[in-house]
Formats: structure tokens, C-alpha cells, sequence
């Protein structure tokens, strides 16, 4: 899929917004600057906004690894592994032990080997039209055919 705008970026964050639910990840897989973190701001605003909640500032979690958001019925916990080198930091984050009330934002996951269940892996790619954006879709369990 190809994404030309970022009014067509919001609008594909919306409609994966709207399919989340506790334990679900989102894998985050694109260079730097490709619009990782703009996907995460806008998939969070959209939340807050339609819980009637303040809108906050979405920022990458590159040097805190983690900012967390609390919706009413759950939280989302935006993760960046950029800095991570190895599995035993990986694991002291707690990034992947059961947590029945959040979503887990994740970008830059590569060091995450293990299978999850219901996860979305969005790769964003640079195309040869600058403002353009190429997304491939990846899933697991619910989001194995999503579109």
C-alpha cells in the first residue's frame, strides 16, 4: 500500500485504532524518520479524542524507551528498542510479559524473537517520491488479514 499524504496516514492509523484491544502489539519497522512515531501520535490522539480525554504529545521514546498513555480501559505503552542490543535488556524492560490492560507500541522490534499472538508488524519504506510513504502488512492471530 502506498500512502501519499499524511491525512492518509492518519486515516490508516485510525482504522487500525479502531480494531486494537488489550494484548495487542503493534510492531513498528521503517528507517529513521520514515513516520513511525507520526503512525503512534496519530493512532493515540485519535484514542484519546474519541474517549473524550486531553490530547497529549506523542513523542519518540528513543532516550526514555518507553512513554505510557492511559485511556480508560486500557494503556498504551510506546516502546522504541533502537538502543537495545541484546535479549537479556529486552527482558528487563518486561516488554513482553502479560499485561491484560495495555497495548504495546513497539518500534524498532527486530531484537524480539518470540512468536505473540495478535500482533500487527507495519514496515514503513521511503519511496522515490519523497513525501510517500510504502507500508507492508504483517500479522498474527486477528490481524493475520488485515488490510
Amino acid at each position: 500500500m502506498i500512502i501519499k499524504s499524511l491525512e492518509q496516514l492518519n486515516s490508516f492509523s485510525k482504522k487500525v485504532a479502531n480494531r486494537l484491544k488489550e494484548k495487542d502489539f503493534i510492531f513498528l519497522v521503517g528507517e529513521i524518520g520514515v513516520g513511525k512515531t507520526t503512525f503512534t501520535r496519530f493512532l493515540i490522539n485519535y484514542l484519546q479524542k474519541k474517549e473524550g480525554l486531553k490530547v497529549s504529545e506523542v513523542l519518540s521514546p528513543t532516550f526514555n524507551l518507553l512513554y505510557e498513555y492511559d485511556l480508560k480501559k486500557y494503556k498504551i505503552m510506546h516502546y522504541d528498542l533502537y538502543r537495545l542490543n541484546n535479549e537479556e535488556e529486552l527482558n528487563n524492560l518486561g516488554i513482553l510479559k502479560e499485561n491484560e490492560n495495555a497495548i504495546k507500541i513497539i518500534e524498532w522490534p527486530k531484537i524480539i524473537k518470540i512468536h505473540i499472538s495478535n500482533k500487527l508488524e507495519i514496515n514503513l519504506e521511503y519511496t522515490k517520491k519523497g513525501s510517500e510513504r510504502k507500508l507492508r502488512l504483517f500479522g498474527t492471530g486477528k490481524w493475520k488479514n488485515f488490510e
